[in-house]
């Protein structure tokens, strides 16, 4: 069994200077192909249940799903809430059998965010879980604007939250289907200054590949999150099978078709983040 927590991957990477893939899943046929690709290139790798999955199965059911592949696995593989918006959020993941939750405060004000914060990373630390917590609001492609993280006040989040990982908002946006500008650097800097904890890119897809590399091995961003990249990839192959074989109707042969185009992505954006 190799069921781990997000500390358990992210401070090697943090001392060794690499990152750690946290993939946002929908379903099962993504879950084995991420860890599949994880295998492959003998690297952890963190599956994600984000709200929209969480409002198609429920979270018991993905706890069973995620710790049974990683009990099957030969790679670290950490169960993660991502997105838990209340205590309660965190709780139900824990109950559920999660290995590390994130709670998103981040639309709060900063005193009120750093309490419930620190709260839910006591909770998760008393249940040998792991907690990540998001300072700055990370806003959305074509909707919610963001507001950047303010270095300061991260050094204030990272040390009375107690959180093992801090999301950080530095010119990342989610649900960017393509390149974007890439990260504020100066501010990844000053929060690196202020600050020496494992860093969070949130909106990983829309972070330019090159400076996603660059970040994961010379900074201290130690997980970026890769959904819409890899969403795109299950869809473009979905596609592409439905009109090569008109014909075909049963579900569990469709979506078969998918996961190997899911698997080798998976494994090029793996490589990416891990050391040479």
């Amino acid at each position: 069994m190799t069921i781990a927590t997000l500390a358990d991957v992210l401070q090697p990477a943090l001392k060794k200077g690499y990152a750690v893939a946290g993939l946002v899943t929908l379903g099962w046929e993504d879950m084995c192909a991420y860890v599949e690709a994880a295998e492959a290139e003998g690297c952890p790798v963190i599956l994600q249940a984000g709200p929209s999955c969480r409002a198609h199965t429920p979270l018991p059911i993905l706890g069973k799903m995620f710790r049974h592949l990683a009990e099957q696995a030969t790679v670290p593989v950490v169960a993660h809430l991502d997105h838990g918006y209340s205590l309660d959020d965190c709780r139900m993941a824990i109950d559920a059998g999660f290995t590390s939750v994130m709670f998103d405060g981040s639309r709060k004000p900063l005193q009120q965010n750093i309490e419930e914060t620190a709260a839910i990373a006591e909770l998760a630390h008393h249940a040998n879980v792991s907690c990540e917590g998001e300072i700055g609001f990370v806003g959305y492609a074509n909707g919610e604007q963001s507001a950047g993280t303010d270095p300061t006040e991260a050094a204030t989040f990272a040390l009375q939250t107690g959180v093992d990982a801090m999301a950080v908002s530095v010119g990342n946006v989610h649900l960017q289907q393509s390149e974007g500008a890439g990260l504020d650097i100066d501010r990844i800097r000053a929060i690196e200054a202020a600050t020496n904890i494992p860093l969070v890119i949130h909106g990983g897809s829309g972070v330019p590949k090159a400076q996603r590399r660059a970040l994961a091995h010379g900074s201290n961003v130690c997980k970026f999150n890769i959904g819409t990249e890899l969403r795109m990839t299950f869809g473009t192959a979905l596609r592409q099978t439905l009109n090569d074989h008109p014909d075909q109707f049963d579900r569990l042969e469709i979506l078969k078709a998918t996961m190997n185009p899911m698997t080798m992505a998976t494994r090029d954006i793996l490589r990416e983040l891990m050391p040479d």
